[in-house]
């Protein structure tokens, strides 16, 4: 049996691989960031987004219309697929976030217009309370380079 110092001492020992990327360090260091959301974790084919919001130039875009946010946050997804070599062909899954349900007729035409030459990922539309910076829209995204 493991004695209490000894398992006090494993508990407070937290190690952190040397393999994961700066974007998942970044998110244990502070939340400087907006909802503090790492990027991309460890070596793999899998890309993660997480939060992806609205935002221009650090800038969150809460007061434009749902459309037009959900416009800004694929504008945001391509540019960070394109990033890491990738593309919209590459998306496996996506999670939108809504802080209003009834915008949730928004998310199609959108979504369609942007997904119009690939087949559609698999998508998940959610009621939020609140977003980060008062946005109406927030995007998490799987992707594989296969």
């Amino acid at each position: 049996m493991v004695g209490v110092s000894d398992q006090a001492k494993r508990e407070n020992k937290i190690s952190i691989a040397e393999s994961l990327s700066e974007e998942s360090k970044r998110q244990r260091d502070g939340i400087e960031n907006i909802g503090a959301f790492g990027m991309r974790t460890g070596e793999s084919d899998l890309i993660f987004f997480q939060g992806i919001l609205p935002e221009i130039n650090g800038e969150v875009k809460g007061l434009e219309t749902t459309e037009e946010q959900i416009e800004m946050c694929l504008d945001r997804l391509e540019l960070m697929l394109e990033n890491r070599n990738a593309s919209l062909d590459d998306v496996m899954k996506v999670e939108v976030q809504l802080a209003d349900t009834d915008a949730a007729s928004a998310v199609d035409p959108a979504y369609e217009s942007r997904f119009d030459n690939v087949a559609f990922p698999p998508r998940t539309v959610v009621g939020v309370c609140s977003l980060p910076g008062g946005a109406d829209v927030q995007l998490d995204v799987i992707a594989a380079k296969e």
